[in-house]
């Protein structure tokens, strides 16, 4: 994210004294990690507004006020009578949500789903405030950082959002994915980091000793509407990766 959008995002939190950021700026957020995960490439037209707030699912009028954050940063382009077009990319906020990189620095994140299946998870419920017999998604994955295997990753959402989900339609993008198939789209996260032992599941794609201790990320994903859409579990391997978050 551009140091711009971030210094207004920081000032709006000052003012806000704790409460929840103003929708338009969570949608140009939304709209800066679309782009530069590659949805909408530079010169490319973004979609027309009245379609874009429909998917969305927000006023026509917040999502202006979001690109005109984006246009005052010099990201998007706006032409009368034409359309928004993207500007440049803000290549630093390129993966901004993946805060895993290499060692020797960096990496280029990509993953690969392993498995999709139905399930009930008590403990997961208890994140979800759900009943136990909750049914859940769990969506397993493995991680790179460039050829490198990293970590192992599992994401759960409700299963109320589809009646069947296979490996083979996800994106590469989950966040992409709920917002263009599950009608819901991820506005913040909150990762809790620590030492844990590897599950058998965990140290085979990890190719390690099951039980080894590795970083562990647990994650809580919400929307805009602060309704917590996904929570997911990362073991990461420390000799390889760290886990890295930056603040400007």
């Amino acid at each position: 994210m551009t140091k711009q959008i971030n210094n207004r995002i920081n000032a709006e939190f000052g003012a806000l004294k704790g409460k929840r950021r103003p929708m338009y700026v969570q949608v140009s957020e939304l709209l800066l990690r679309e782009i530069n995960a590659g949805h909408w490439r530079e010169g490319e037209r973004l979609p027309v507004e009245a379609e874009l707030a429909v998917e969305l699912k927000v006023a026509v009028g917040t999502l202006r006020k979001a690109l005109a954050l984006l246009e005052n940063d010099g990201l998007v382009e706006r032409r009368q009578g034409s359309g928004t077009y993207v500007k440049r990319l803000a290549r630093e906020a390129v993966y901004q949500l993946f805060r895993l990189e290499l060692l020797t620095g960096g990496g280029t994140p990509h993953a690969q789903t392993l498995s999709v299946r139905r399930e009930h998870n008590a403990a997961v419920a208890v994140h979800f405030n759900a009943p136990p017999d909750t049914l859940f998604w769990r969506i397993e994955r493995k991680r790179f950082l460039d050829q490198s295997t990293i970590a192992a990753e599992e994401m759960w959402v409700r299963a109320e959002h589809a009646e069947t989900l296979s490996a083979a339609e996800l994106d590469e993008s989950l966040y992409r994915h709920y917002r263009e198939h599950f009608g819901f789209w991820i506005s913040r996260v909150e990762d809790r980091l620590r030492v844990f032992p590897a599950t058998d599941w965990a140290a085979h794609i990890l190719a390690l000793p099951a039980a080894t201790p590795l970083g562990w990320i647990e994650r809580l994903s919400w929307t805009g509407e602060e309704r917590l859409e996904e929570y997911s579990r990362t073991w990461f391997n420390p000799a390889i990766c760290h886990y890295v978050s930056r603040m400007s």
